[in-house]
């Protein structure tokens, strides 16, 4: 029997398909090599004989992401925290782009506000155009307003380790009963304890991509974007755009640079700016036969 299904679970070379029959665990087969590898949130054709199941075909994607590796998103909401552990912006802001690249929504949750509001994070991404919301697994603050926008939708959960985003999913789905891990007080990291991307039913056409959380360590192993697309990754640049002294302006050290006095005035975050320089290096050693 063929039928085609959603992959909601991707573990060791096996593959959970949801279909219309209920779910189906799966093998690739192996001209599957030929293409990209399943990814969680892949809609794929499989066969189906004697209760067990064979990934015959990967349909068409919308977009797909390397960390997290997953496929077929409509928003990725990214988890930070201003307390242990602190969240770098950065790894938001490289994250962020790599969404706005893709055209995908991005959601900033600054989360464990019980134990610290952080402000400065949700100033900046307020600033910056990103719809962002105050969450805490513990006092349940945000969690309505963040159900109200992960509806209908197929949301990743994002972020460094430790900073709470399966407590966010056990407070939005209770009956889930995620693993959850404590945070080194001396290394200000936490473990990870969501080791692979699993994909979970809020209700009615709603579903949470639960993923492994990184590190600092861990944004060599993200998707690229070429150094001429880097400047439209960033939704914030958008009015500077086209107002440059030089219309191949790199927003870097060049006269008349309409973003870097957008900088200088405060329409513009600094620390958004400072990102866009270091993804600016990292870009400007990729070639576009490499993407």
């Amino acid at each position: 029997m063929t039928t085609r299904g959603r992959i909601i679970r991707s573990l060791s070379g096996f593959y959970e398909v949801e279909t219309p029959s209920g779910p189906v665990t799966c093998r690739g087969r192996g001209s599957l090599r030929r293409q990209a590898s399943p990814l969680t949130g892949d809609l794929v054709e499989i066969t189906v004989e004697q209760g067990k199941g064979m990934v015959e075909k990967i349909l068409p994607r919308r977009n797909r992401f390397i960390r997290p590796a997953v496929a077929n998103v409509d928003a990725l909401a990214v988890f930070a925290a201003n307390v242990n552990p602190v969240t770098e912006p950065f790894l938001i802001d490289r994250v962020a782009a790599i969404a706005a690249d893709q055209q995908v929504s991005v959601y900033i949750l600054v989360n464990k506000c019980d134990l610290d509001a952080g402000e400065r994070l949700t100033e900046i991404y307020r600033h910056a155009g990103f719809p962002v919301i105050q969450t805490s697994a513990e006092t349940g603050q945000g969690i309505e307003e963040l159900r109200s926008l992960l509806t209908g939708k197929l949301t990743a959960f994002t972020g460094n380790s430790g900073v709470g985003k399966s407590s966010i999913l056990n407070r939005l789905c209770p009956e889930l009963t995620l693993a959850t891990g404590e945070v080194s007080e001396k290394l200000g990291r936490g473990r990870h304890t969501t080791r692979h991307v699993e994909l979970y039913s809020l209700g009615k056409d709603t579903f949470v991509a639960d993923t492994p959380g990184f590190s600092s360590f861990d944004t060599d192993q993200m998707d690229l974007i070429l150094k001429e697309n880097l400047q439209y990754a960033f939704p914030d640049f958008a009015p500077y755009l086209g107002k440059c002294q030089f219309h191949d302006c790199a927003h870097r050290k060049e006269p008349g640079c309409a973003i870097r006095t957008a900088v200088d005035s405060g329409d513009i975050e600094p620390t958004r700016y400072e990102s866009y320089l270091r993804l600016y290096d990292k870009s400007s050693q990729i070639k576009a036969w490499e993407l």
